[in-house]
């Protein structure tokens, strides 16, 4: 319902392959952790956004989306739901292409929003379950 095939796909191969991806640190125990790791496998450039700014498999990390001084193609949304909608205004204020939200995470008024400013959007997958699928 929110990020049909078509949006994944276009997501995963068609938008770049610079990931921010907010919530990562060096906590392996962590889910981000290992999606990273797979993102990455598939040839994409993962940059840590924490509030620690870690690095994390070899990218220098951020405090913030607005710290990152460079362009991000995807936002990749490992914060409670809470507060996930505030990061997708924040990924529509750096120029974004696309917000990703992660399993059980679903907030429409900030899915309304996204799509709104031209962003693409996919809520409740995980990009390491859907990536591999892609062939």
């Amino acid at each position: 319902m929110y990020g049909d095939e078509a949006t994944v796909r276009k997501i995963l191969t068609g938008l770049g392959d610079t990931w921010a991806v907010v919530g990562l640190s060096s906590n392996r125990q962590r889910a981000a952790y290992g999606v990273a790791q797979v993102l990455q496998r598939f040839g994409k450039r993962v940059v840590p956004v924490h509030p620690k700014a870690e690095t994390v498999h070899g990218e220098r990390g951020y405090a913030s989306l607005e710290d990152i001084p460079f362009e991000v193609d995807v936002v990749d949304v490992f914060v409670n739901g809470d507060l996930a909608g505030a990061v997708a205004d924040e990924a529509v204020a750096k120029g974004a292409k696309a917000v990703w939200f992660q399993l059980d995470v679903v907030d429409e008024a900030a899915y309304e929003r996204t799509r709104a400013a031209g962003l693409e959007m996919v809520m409740d997958r995980c990009p390491a379950i859907e990536i591999p699928r892609l062939g």
